[in-house]
Formats: C-alpha cells, structure tokens, sequence
C-alpha cells in the first residue's frame, strides 16, 4: 500500500508547478500538483484518462474545448485523446490530485515540455 498526505509531499517550485508521483503501474499514475499563482500544465491530450480533483485552491481546467473553474472538493474527469490542461488561479495556490489511466507516455508530454518552455498554456495554439 501506498500512503501519505498533501502535508508531507507539498513542494513549491518558483519557475514551474510541482509534480509529487506518489503511485505509478503499467494502468495508473497518481501525482500530486502544488501550483503557484498563475503556474500551469500546458494543454495536451495524451491517450490517457485523466480524474483531476482540486483539493485547495481554485483555477482552470481544460477539457476539450471548455474550460471548468474550479475548487476545492471538485472532480473533473477528461478522457483519453481530448485536450487537457490545469492552471490555477493568479490570485493564489493551487493543490490538485491527478490519477491518470493508463500512465502517458514521454512521447505525448512533450506539448507539456513545449508550453512550459515558451510560458504558454495553450501550446498547440487552438
């Protein structure tokens, strides 16, 4: 079994959002996000399901083309091939868990890499 808490993994990155993997299969990966005011991961559509629930704070999630405001005790599920993307808001810290199913691949995070390289949220431009 895999345990621990929001409390024990936070960490905080100034130039980028912070990803905690507290759990990865062949079928799953869970990671923990801790956001800055304004920080983000970049639209993408790996093909993979996606359950994001925000734990505290509020911002932006990207499903497909509509963006869902969110906070906290919120559940947004994207599935695979659709457009997805978290930003929080300007205004404060976000903190989300992702559960995605299957675990993307590296091949299909590089819009993420792309998009944090240019400071963009949208990076396939649409």
């Amino acid at each position: 079994m895999v345990a621990t808490d929001f409390d024990a993994e936070r960490e905080y990155d100034d130039e980028q959002f912070s990803a905690r993997s507290v759990f990865r299969s062949d079928r799953m990966k869970v990671v923990l996000g801790y956001f800055e005011p304004g920080q983000f991961i970049p639209v993408h559509a790996p093909d993979s399901d996606v359950a994001i629930t925000v734990r505290r704070g509020t911002g932006v999630i990207r499903d497909g083309d509509d963006e869902h405001a969110v906070g906290p005790g919120e559940v947004v599920v994207v599935p695979a091939g659709e457009d997805r993307g978290v930003r929080a808001d300007a205004d404060g810290r976000l903190e989300a868990t992702l559960v995605t199913a299957p675990p993307p691949t590296d091949a299909e995070h590089e819009p993420v890499r792309r998009g944090l390289a240019a400071g963009e949220f949208d990076p396939t431009g649409e």
